[in-house]
């Protein structure tokens, strides 16, 4: 299997429709990158966060960017759940970013997922960004909509279980839903880890619809 190396980044962009999305869906894939690559620039944006969980936001993304030596940390606060009736100002908004950053890879929803706000930020990413290596991540739910992807990241168990402990420790207001606990996102970092025969048995994935080597 051939691998290529994620070395040299300039710029990550990680897009993510609620407060937790970002590290749930690739957390443990930006701390790696960072550690290879503390000097990119990491441009974290959250389109719905507001009061408690902007808060928990703000201090979730800078513990996982505490590798990073610059990054920029967007919150925004439309309306969660109606992200559809807000179609023309979110668009406007993923545009505003596309104008200002051009980089090496764009973390966001998958296109398939049922939420219809990951739905609609995913569609608007590959809008807005048609010229950059899109890596959608995956985000468990109840609707079951997990799919097949084709690019792994493996991570070390440490890495685990910083991702799931900043994850679980950063969002208080999560902690009495049945789905956020450790187990969940452990379990989904070991079957992807099965799946690419992962060293440590553990890993993060992606679907990419378009990649040019």
């Amino acid at each position: 299997m051939y691998t290529p190396p994620l070395t040299n980044l300039k710029s990550i962009l990680c897009l993510g429709c609620h407060s937790d999305d970002i590290e749930i869906g690739c957390g443990g894939t930006i701390l790696k990158l960072l550690r290879a690559c503390p000097e990119a620039q990491v441009h974290w944006v959250v389109l719905s966060g507001a009061g408690e969980r902007a808060d928990e936001a703000r201090t979730s993304a800078e513990r996982f960017l505490g590798d990073s030596s610059q990054h920029n940390i967007m919150i925004k606060d439309f309306r969660d759940r109606f992200f559809p009736q807000q179609a023309e100002e979110i668009k406007n908004f993923v545009h505003s970013v596309s104008s200002e950053v051009s980089p090496d890879i764009v973390f966001t929803h998958r296109l398939e997922d049922r939420h219809q706000d990951h739905r609609m930020v995913a569609e608007l990413t590959w809008n807005a960004f048609r010229n950059h290596l899109i890596f959608e991540y995956e985000i468990p739910k109840y609707e079951g909509d997990l799919g097949q992807p084709n690019v792994f990241m493996p991570l070390d168990k440490e890495l685990c279980d910083a991702k799931i402990d900043i994850t679980y420790e950063s969002f208080k207001s999560q902690q009495d839903k049945p789905w956020f606990t450790h187990d969940t996102f452990s379990s989904l970092l070991r079957i992807r880890g099965l799946e690419c025969n992962s060293p440590s048995g553990y890993a993060e994935a992606f679907h990419s619809r378009k990649m040019v080597l």
